[in-house]
């Protein structure tokens, strides 16, 4: 269940506004070579494989970092439960668009773009680990607000990143296979993602909200 958790909120971070802008970049890059399905195929491939890298290292540095402290290791044993309850929540708050904020991220000209796709493989692959790293409000609160803590309080939580990560790319990798076996239409498809982005950022959101009321109720009421 965890790893579908970890998965469903890669493939919500994929659709919503800012990562499905990249995305759209990406796909748009890639099917400037749609003559050659089997390069845009393992472009697709590689640009997933570069943003499962970048959620994968990250979360592995901040899991690993938070828990080779003995001191902030005996907290979240102690209180992750009664911190997840409000991290959630504030998460749905943020997917029901109730709270707004706006954080930089890295960004890259269109001309170093074009250059990574044309540089092959490696380039898309590049291009998928800098696209992963510039969060946006949505992208950043289902990472650091939902994957991290779920991650810090599971026995496998350092593959969890991954899996993240991997839902993050379907988009593009589904793009990419479809290219290859002569489905063109898709990118079509892709651009109708938003109104679907829409209605699943709102239901995890409440769903969220609910979980977190539960958590709340459960290990900061309760224990009073």
């Amino acid at each position: 269940m965890i790893i579908l958790t970890a998965l469903w909120l890669g493939i919500l971070t994929s659709i919503s506004p800012c990562p499905l802008a990249t995305n759209i970049a990406a796909v748009s890059f890639l099917s400037k070579r749609i003559a050659h399905p089997k390069t845009v195929f393992f472009s697709g491939i590689f640009y997933t494989i570069g943003r499962m890298l970048a959620y994968a290292i990250l979360g592995f540095l901040i899991v690993k970092s938070a828990l080779s402290v003995p001191l902030t290791a005996n907290f979240l044993q102690k209180y992750m439960n009664r911190v997840l309850g409000p991290a959630l929540i504030v998460t749905g708050l943020f997917l029901l668009d109730i709270l707004k904020f706006n954080i930089p991220g890295l960004t890259i000209s269109e001309k170093h773009q074009n250059k990574l796709v044309g540089s092959g493989i490696f380039g898309a692959c590049i291009l998928g680990f800098i696209f992963a790293l510039s969060f946006c409000p949505v992208s950043a609160a289902l990472f650091f607000g939902s994957l991290i803590p779920l991650a810090l309080n599971h026995e496998y939580g350092l593959s969890l990143p991954l899996i993240y990560g991997v839902g993050t790319g379907i988009p593009v990798l589904v793009f990419a296979i479809g290219v290859a076996l002569g489905i063109t239409s898709l990118s079509r498809w892709f651009h109708k993602m938003v109104k679907l982005e829409i209605y699943a950022r709102k239901i995890t959101g409440v769903i969220f909200v609910a979980i977190g009321i539960y958590y709340i109720s459960a290990y900061i009421v309760g224990a009073f």
